[in-house]
């Protein structure tokens, strides 16, 4: 079991918001370790206008709290503004894997192990097919488990200028925040395995 951490930073109109996913796996003697689920334990928006400062001291609290410390990879969105949220959570030594993604109009994936560089649309559609699969779980009391389903809803591919494809909830809903948070902890939980503990998140 392993637990990946979404952070989305929220631009004027978005909030910040925060995802906890957990791996859960099935394991096999003769084909080893498989994807079984992908647990989502942890939804939470961060008010807006909240100083960046606070975003990262309560990403700090998180990843140190006694079910997640040592247990837990962090993807932080990394476009925009992001780039200086990253060098502040790096400096704050939080003890867990830190990916830097900024979301991209790509059709590839690069990055070298601690910047990455993703096409959003290979996010979203990464949890569609999750969700499609019946292996993205999302526990119904979850605090804002209804706001996720309206965004996942919501969410357009939109055909802009350019051949260009727009991703969001532009013009279909209000936000795209929690989304891009569940879609970054998905994302991380397909990278390398980590190895720890199998305390769970309460």
């Amino acid at each position: 079991m392993r637990y990946n951490i979404g952070l989305d930073l929220g631009k004027r109109r978005d909030h910040a918001a925060l995802a906890v996913i957990e791996r859960v796996e099935h394991h096999s003697p003769y084909s080893g370790s498989t994807l079984a689920s992908l647990d989502v334990l942890l939804l939470e928006r961060i008010p807006l206008g909240t100083p960046y400062t606070a975003v990262v001291a309560a990403v700090r609290r998180l990843v140190n709290s006694d079910a997640l410390r040592g247990r837990c990879a962090l993807a932080v969105d990394a476009t925009g503004v992001g780039g200086p949220v990253v060098d502040m959570l790096r400096r704050c030594q939080l003890g867990c894997d830190l990916s830097a993604v900024t979301m991209t109009a790509g059709d590839h994936e690069s990055g070298d192990g601690l910047e990455y560089s993703v096409p959003k649309q290979d996010l979203i559609a990464a949890v569609q097919v999750h969700l499609e699969l019946g292996q993205l779980r999302i526990a119904r009391d979850l605090k804002e488990c209804a706001s996720l389903v309206r965004e996942l809803v919501d969410v357009r591919m939109t055909n802009r200028f350019a051949g260009r494809v727009r991703i969001g909830a532009d013009g279909c809903g209000e936000h795209d925040d929690l989304v891009i948070a569940v879609a970054l902890a998905c994302w991380r939980a397909g990278r390398r395995p980590l190895q720890f503990g199998t305390q769970r998140l309460v």
